[in-house]
This record gives structure tokens, C-alpha cells and sequence, in this order.
């Protein structure tokens, strides 16, 4: 019954993670600006996938499992080209070009060429530590992109932006299921796998809770009748344009009194 729900999670947070980036390329394609969105954390996502595919395929996992790695580094390969051809970063077009084709000829080299002896490690009955430094090497690199977006929260004072909140929920979710179907299966606990998806999940539910801070001190409060920092900003620059406003007002009077004695003087 243990093995029945570990499969079912398991293949809930698999299909969590092969699509969550889909509706963050929407709203890149929309918005045609990523600002917010950082660019490395798009490389080092994308850096991540070939080294996850080597160890899942050399490990003979099951299907789901072998096509994820692979669909999220697509995703992620295309999200990487949105982040550089919309603003804020806008490289030149040819650079585009062959950062893109670099990151899939790498993906390809790392991924033939280790693949291949290390499956025929795995079932020849071989040590399995070769394939848990691939794992490891993803695991460490998919954690690290999730360290950009917080210099973006810590520039916005918490808020997120560009981070589609759809993609968020769902990648969380990936996570969550994930641990869910390893917990439910004790007798095949992966450690490794245990602390992937709760650094993911706890990264990614700090975003959530710091724009939740952010809307409770800025957005919300606003609402409630509150003046923010950006309230006070452009009452004092609406103040000092009135302010410029009377001082013209009061410069045009004396000059219209001045010209009225102008033309009464010769009449006295």
C-alpha cells in the first residue's frame, strides 16, 4: 500500500516538475520584460538538467522519471533565451545565438559521454558513487539558482517580481509531493533525494513569505487608509510642485500690477 502511494506522489511531483515552467514562459512571452527574473538563475537551473539526466538514466529509473529531467531543462533552456532577449538584459541578438547553442552542445557532450559507461556501471553491478557526484553536482547547482531571487527580494524590500506565482506554486508543489513519496515508501528512502527537494521547497516557500511580508507592509497597509515610503515620496513632490505653482501665480500678479500703473501714468 506504502509502494502504491509513493507512486502516486511520486508521479504527481515528477509531472509538477516537468511543466512548471510553462507558465513562466507565458508571462515572459506577455510581458516581454523579465525584470526581476534573474539570469543566472535560469543558467544554473538549465546547468543543472544534464547532470540530473545522467544520474537518473545511468541508474535505469522508470520513465517519468528519466523524461523530467529533461523537459525541465528545455523549459529552462528557453526561459534562459527570454531572460536575455527581453529587458532588462537585451543581448545582442548573435550573442543570444550562441550562449543557446553552447548550453545544448554542453548538455549533449556531458550527457553522452557519461551516460553510457555509467549505465553499463550500474548493470554490471558496479559502485554506485560515480552516479550520486552527477546527482549531487545537480542538487548543489539546482539549489544555487534559487539564491538569485532573493538579492531581487532584498532590492524591492521583499516584493517579488517577475516571478510568475503559478510557476512558483507548482514547482513548490513538485518538491512537497516529491517528499511526500518518499516518506510514504521508508524501505527506498533516498537521503539525497530528502535534502533536494526540502532545500527546494524551503527556498521557495521564503519567497511566498516574503512578498506576503510585503503586501502586509505596503500593499495591504496602503488599502487600510496608511501612507507608505511611496505615499510620502509623492506628497512631497506634489507639495513642491504646488509650492512652484503659488510662487509663479504670485510672480505673474506683480508683473500684471506693474504693467496696469504702466499704462495709467501717462493718463494722470
Amino acid at each position: 500500500m506504502s509502494s502504491t502511494a509513493a507512486n502516486v506522489l511520486g508521479t504527481i511531483g515528477t509531472v509538477c516538475w516537468c511543466v512548471q515552467l510553462v507558465p513562466q514562459i507565458i508571462t515572459n512571452y506577455r510581458k516581454k520584460n523579465t525584470t526581476g527574473l534573474p539570469e543566472k538563475m535560469a543558467f544554473l537551473w538549465f546547468f543543472c538538467a544534464p547532470f540530473f539526466a545522467v544520474y537518473f538514466v545511468s541508474e535505469n529509473a522508470s520513465i517519468p522519471i528519466e523524461i523530467q529531467p529533461h523537459l525541465f531543462g528545455i523549459l529552462c533552456w528557453i526561459v534562459y533565451i527570454q531572460v536575455m532577449y527581453y529587458p532588462p538584459v537585451s543581448r545582442p541578438k548573435r550573442e543570444i545565438i550562441v550562449r543557446a547553442t553552447a548550453c545544448m552542445l554542453f548538455w549533449v557532450l556531458v550527457e553522452v559521454s557519461a551516460t553510457i559507461p555509467l549505465r553499463h556501471l550500474y548493470l554490471s553491478g558496479g559502485p554506485r558513487w560515480p552516479m550520486l557526484i552527477f546527482g549531487i553536482i545537480a542538487s548543489i547547482f539546482l539549489a544555487l539558482g534559487l539564491i538569485p531571487p532573493y538579492l531581487e527580494l532584498w532590492k524591492r524590500q521583499g516584493r517579488v517580481v517577475g516571478i510568475d506565482f503559478v510557476f512558483l506554486t507548482m514547482d513548490f508543489s513538485g518538491a512537497v509531493f516529491s517528499l511526500a513519496s518518499l516518506a510514504a515508501d521508508p524501505s527506498n528512502f533516498d537521503t539525497m533525494g530528502c535534502i533536494l527537494y526540502c532545500i527546494c521547497a524551503s527556498l521557495e516557500l521564503g519567497i511566498f513569505v516574503s512578498h506576503f511580508i510585503w503586501c502586509c507592509r505596503f500593499k495591504w497597509f496602503k488599502k487600510s487608509g496608511g501612507k507608505t515610503a511611496e505615499d510620502e515620496l509623492e506628497s512631497q513632490a506634489s507639495s513642491q510642485l504646488g509650492n512652484s505653482s503659488a510662487d509663479f501665480t504670485d510672480i505673474e500678479t506683480s508683473v500684471t500690477c506693474v504693467e496696469d500703473d504702466k499704462l495709467k501714468s501717462p493718463q494722470s
